[in-house]
């Protein structure tokens, strides 16, 4: 090590050590050395980020969306009587396809937009017990993807299979398009308030949204999503253009959509409108007997629909 000559006060001279490597160039505080590796690790934090950010929104349509093909299994064999098949077109000529349950003598004629998983083999017991226990009409249509119906999904794609699902279903049952109660769970609400912007004659929710960002802001608060999501359903954005009857439900143990949000969307609507809290309601659990017996009321009491 070399020696150093300091200046004291009083003019005496000192020696210390200085702070020199062998080849005489100082040496690194331990400071220096911190914030060298702080950076480093920074670094490697800031690329894993945004490797996660850009797959997850490379993925994002395989993330949302999570269709069942037509697979010819059990569950596609309908045996009860008065179940239609429905093939229709979307306005970009992809075939989509249905399940139409028929009621001789409906009070009220229904569109029904699933969730984002399964197809309307999964989804059919939903016409079953609505036809039975409520006395409507029903269509169970698949977005494009799902099921028989072709196609990739997306939010616009869906929004124009639910238009074209509801053109079937009007001449299919002789009503006009206003005239159709539509009925939307999960991101199908999503779609039925989209609808419901051209007028309905009712409009039933259960456990949607205010937009899917919102949604999954939820379960990744630490991704930017309501920036950079592409699907939006942004539903808080339309409800106040729907002028008509509103039912809707949800459950105060929902996981995947939390009830504020869905209470966000029911605060923003127009009257008249009725809110149902399921106590200890899941995402994916089934409605309690008392939540079709409002479903029975709200029907009863919409506006009676013209003479075809």
């Amino acid at each position: 090590m070399l020696r150093k000559e300091r200046i004291a006060p009083g003019g005496k001279v000192l020696m210390h050590r200085a702070s020199l490597s062998t080849s005489g160039t100082p040496r690194p505080s331990a400071t220096s050395i911190a914030l060298k590796y702080a950076w480093r690790w920074t670094r490697l934090f800031l690329i894993a980020y945004l490797v996660i950010l850009l797959g997850m929104l490379w993925l994002e349509n395989a993330l949302l969306y999570f269709p069942r093909p037509y697979d010819g299994g059990t569950r596609w064999q309908v045996v009860e009587p008065n179940v239609e098949d429905a093939q229709f077109q979307a306005a970009d000529g992809t075939r989509l396809h249905g399940w139409y349950f028929h009621h001789p003598n409906p009070k009220a004629v229904v569109l029904f937009a699933h969730g984002n998983a399964g197809n309307v083999a999964y989804w059919s017991e939903v016409g079953l017990q609505w036809r039975r226990d409520l006395d409507v009409s029903i269509l169970v249509f698949d977005y494009r993807g799902y099921g028989k119906s072709e196609g990739s999904p997306g939010e616009a794609g869906l929004l124009a299979d639910g238009r074209a699902a509801r053109a079937w279903l009007a001449k299919r049952a002789g009503v006009a398009e206003d005239q159709i109660v539509l009925f939307g769970r999960s991101i199908g609400g999503g779609v039925m308030v989209d609808l419901a912007t051209d007028g309905a004659r009712g409009l039933i929710l259960e456990r949607t949204f205010t937009s899917i960002p919102d949604a999954a802001a939820c379960h990744y608060p630490w991704l930017p999503v309501r920036w950079l999501m592409r699907n939006r359903f942004d539903s808080l954005a339309k409800i106040k253009n729907y002028q008509g009857p509103l039912l809707m439900s949800h459950g105060d143990a929902d996981t995947i959509v939390p009830i504020e949000l869905g209470r966000q969307l029911f605060d923003a609507a127009n009257d008249p409108k009725e809110w149902i809290s399921v106590a200890g309601g899941e995402h994916n659990d089934e409605q309690p007997r008392s939540y079709y017996a409002a479903v029975q009321r709200f029907l009863a009491g919409l506006p009676k629909a013209p003479a075809p």
